[in-house]
C-alpha cells in the first residue's frame, strides 16, 4: 500500500511525502517493536543504552553514552538511574577523573540482552519485504538525508 492510501492524504510534492512517510514509518516501526520492549520491561532508550554498554570495551560516562545514542535528546542521566534501580547497570567513580562517573552493564543487564537476542529473527521478520540490496540502498539514502553519507 502507498502512504497516500494508508493515511488518505495528498502531498505538496515528493519531499513533503518523504517527511510524512518517515514519521509514519517511525511510528509503525515503534508499534511493531513495542511488544519486544514490553517483554523486557524496557524503553527503547534503556535498550539502546544497554546495547551501547555491552559493546563498549571500557566503562563510559553519561556524556559518552549520549554521544552514541540513537535518541540524543533524551535525558541520559535519568535513563541510567532507572537502569541502576533495575540493577541492569553499575556506577563507579572514574579512575582517570574522580569528577566523572563510570557506567558499566551489570551481569543482570548482560543476561537480559542475551535473552532479547533470541528475538532478533522476530524483529528481522518485520523487514522481510526488503531484500539485502534494497536495505543497503535505503540505509545509504537515510544516511544521506541526515548528511552523514
Amino acid at each position: 500500500m502507498s502512504i497516500e492510501h494508508d493515511i488518505q492524504s495528498k502531498f505538496r510534492g515528493e519531499h513533503h511525502k518523504i517527511m510524512v512517510n518517515l514519521i509514519y514509518t517511525y511510528n509503525w516501526a515503534m508499534e511493531k517493536s513495542k511488544r519486544f520492549f514490553e517483554k523486557a520491561d524496557l524503553t527503547p532508550q534503556q535498550f539502546n543504552i544497554l546495547r551501547i554498554l555491552r559493546g563498549a570495551a571500557k566503562p563510559l560516562s553519561t556524556l559518552q553514552i549520549r554521544q552514541r545514542m540513537l535518541d540524543r535528546m533524551s535525558d541520559t542521566s535519568r535513563i541510567v538511574d532507572r537502569l541502576l534501580k533495575k540493577e541492569l547497570v553499575q556506577k563507579g567513580v572514574c579512575k582517570g577523573d574522580r569528577r566523572l562517573v563510570d557506567i558499566t552493564i551489570s551481569d543482570k543487564g548482560s543476561q537480559l540482552l542475551l535473552e532479547l537476542d533470541n528475538y532478533n529473527e522476530e524483529m528481522d521478520a518485520v523487514l522481510s519485504a526488503i531484500n539485502e540490496e534494497e536495505a543497503k540502498t535505503l540505509n545509504h539514502l537515510l544516511d544521506k538525508l541526515r548528511g552523514s553519507a
